[in-house]
This record gives C-alpha cells, sequence and structure tokens, in this order.
C-alpha cells in the first residue's frame, strides 16, 4: 500500500499532496504503508506506481467546485468522467502516469482523495482554507486504510 502525495509546492495549493504527505510521514501509519511525496514528475514514479498493490493519491483537483472542497473516488469514475474533471493541474498529470503504468506493468488499485484548491499563485505556504482540511484529508485516508489493509 502506498500513499502517494502530488503537487507543486511553489504554487500555494497546488502542493496540498505533498504537504498530506509530509504530514502523514510524522505519523505511526499500520505496517506495509508506505508515503511517498511525489511533487510533480510523474514519469519518476512509474516504479512506485507499478510495484504497489493499493495506491492513495492525494492531489488538488480541479473539480469546479468551491475551494476546500475534498473528493474521493475511484480511478476508474475518474478514467470515464466526459466532464474533462482535471485531476492534475501540473505537467503530466498523475492519471496520465497511472494510465502508463498499466502499459508497462500492473495499475493498483487507485483510490484519489483530491481537494478543491483556492489559490494557484506562486507561494510555498497553503491558502487558510485549504490547511484547515489536511485534518480532514489525513482522516479520510486512515479511513480508507481501515477498508484496504
Amino acid at each position: 500500500m502506498v500513499i502517494l502525495g502530488v503537487g507543486n509546492l511553489l504554487l500555494s495549493d497546488e502542493g496540498v499532496g505533498v504537504h498530506v504527505a509530509n504530514e502523514l510521514m510524522k505519523m505511526e501509519l499500520p505496517s506495509g504503508v508506505s508515503v511517498v511525496e511525489g511533487g510533480t514528475d510523474g514519469f519518476r514514479l512509474i516504479d512506485i506506481i507499478t510495484e504497489a498493490d493499493r495506491l492513495i493519491v492525494v492531489d488538488a483537483v480541479k473539480g469546479g467546485a468551491s475551494p476546500g472542497t475534498i473528493y474521493r473516488f475511484n480511478i476508474d469514475e475518474v478514467k470515464s468522467c466526459p466532464s474533462g474533471f482535471k485531476t492534475s493541474v501540473h505537467q503530466i498529470g498523475i492519471l496520465e502516469v497511472i494510465n502508463l503504468s498499466g502499459l508497462i506493468g500492473r495499475t493498483p488499485h487507485t483510490i484519489v482523495i483530491g481537494i478543491e484548491p483556492k489559490s494557484l499563485e506562486m507561494g510555498m505556504e497553503l491558502s487558510p482554507e485549504i490547511k484547515a482540511k489536511i485534518p480532514r484529508i489525513i482522516e479520510l485516508i486512515k479511513e480508507e486504510l481501515k477498508h484496504l489493509t
């Protein structure tokens, strides 16, 4: 089981997945669960993704809802979404990397936990609204772990 936090720390709320991963790294998690700070370089994550049996991705998600809205979906729901729901705002989206992993290896059972960003401006800090949601995101991840481990 891999928890993968992705995003760009230089673009405010776009880095929320990395911030969540850093918080999770400070916590005691069940045996067999690893946390990876994925940043924005999707291709670098291919090996991690193809070797995982289960994957939880945490990322900023542009779904058109109010900032701070938390989403939870399985990767197949994203693949079949006709609206062009954008699961990533960085150079190569995690969806593309997961699709590629299916071509060269195997695709793990994947859950995405996303949060609608407020600001994508240059800056290292999360907006207060998004920062306040981190405990809830961690709570959701722990609930997923109970079902998956």
